[in-house]
């Protein structure tokens, strides 16, 4: 016999006793993604992304709204590196929906920490205006929550630098940056993402300083056939000092050479071999390879 057929509600109105929430069944999920980094490790984003879609099954048919929570933010960083746009932005906002339950709340520094991750996809797919928003909400969260040693608040002001720099206002994106590495000094291991920072800042000065002329000095449009880039030498100065400061933060002996690390590296090849050190580049390529290669 089930309760509601024999006890009465405390007043005639109260029907609070037939609405009550569904058993909630957990997943671990903890271990959820340490499956996923090991994939990922392995170079596997097919394989995490099939673990990730597995476990967010099992908690919505749980009523686990946390642990579909953690699976979302998950999924929609998995689409995002696998540039797949359309299930990166679904997922995103399937973040973003779950954070106004109060199991989340939306004041938060998990729903703050949602806003980043949904604002870099964001981000990713050209839609920068609905990043900076995000960024801009999670801001204050942050910095009212994170505590000194805390890599998130510095990895905050690098991705809303960013999309700064994409808007053309590189000015206000350097100040961002300059932010970044300060906060990173207190991280430990926090030389990876300096490291980056440095790259994004060589970009930042391009945008800022960069001018397209043709052969008589004179500014012209890109698809003019005499058209060539030109920055100020102080500006070149700069970005050299910068890809020599990158070079040697994502060189540092202390971090760890796990999966994440051999991403990044990857990752920042490209700018290496834009701004003309090809070295630099396919050395970064190679280690990325070793690492993967370990790990398989």
């Amino acid at each position: 016999m089930d309760r509601k057929d024999y006890e009465e509600p405390v007043c005639p109105f109260d029907t609070s006793m037939w609405s009550e929430k569904p058993p909630v069944s957990r997943i671990p999920v903890d271990r959820v993604i340490e499956k996923e980094d090991e994939l990922l490790s392995k170079d596997d984003f097919d394989g995490a992304e099939r673990v990730l879609l597995y476990w967010l099954q099992e908690a919505t048919a749980g009523n686990d709204l946390r642990g579909r929570f953690a699976v979302e933010n998950e999924l929609m960083g998995i689409y995002r590196k696998t540039g797949k746009e359309a299930p990166a932005i679904e997922h995103a906002r399937a973040a973003l929906e779950l954070i106004k339950d109060k199991e989340i709340g939306e004041d938060s520094t998990a729903a703050a920490t949602a806003r980043v991750n949904a604002a870099t996809v964001y981000k990713v797919f050209g839609r920068f205006e609905e990043s900076l928003r995000l960024y801009e909400q999670a801001l204050p969260v942050y910095e009212r929550d994170i505590k000194t040693g805390d890599g998130r608040l510095g990895g905050l002001y690098n991705n809303m630098a960013l999309v700064l720099t994409d808007l053309n206002r590189a000015e206000e994106a350097l100040s961002y940056y300059e932010k970044a590495l300060s906060w990173m000094e207190s991280v430990d291991r926090g030389a990876l993402e300096q490291g980056m920072t440095y790259l994004n800042m060589c970009d930042a000065l391009m945008k800022r300083d960069a001018k397209i002329v043709n052969d008589r000095n004179e500014e012209c449009a890109p698809d003019d056939p005499e058209a060539s880039l030109v920055v100020p030498p102080e500006t070149d100065e700069k970005i050299e000092e910068y890809l020599d400061l990158a070079w040697d933060k994502l060189n540092d002996p202390s971090l760890p050479a796990n999966g994440y690390y051999a991403y990044v590296i990857r990752q920042s090849a490209p700018s290496f071999r834009y701004y003309g050190r090809e070295n630099m580049a396919l050395a970064l390529e190679r280690m990325a390879a070793e690492i993967y290669e370990t790990n398989a």
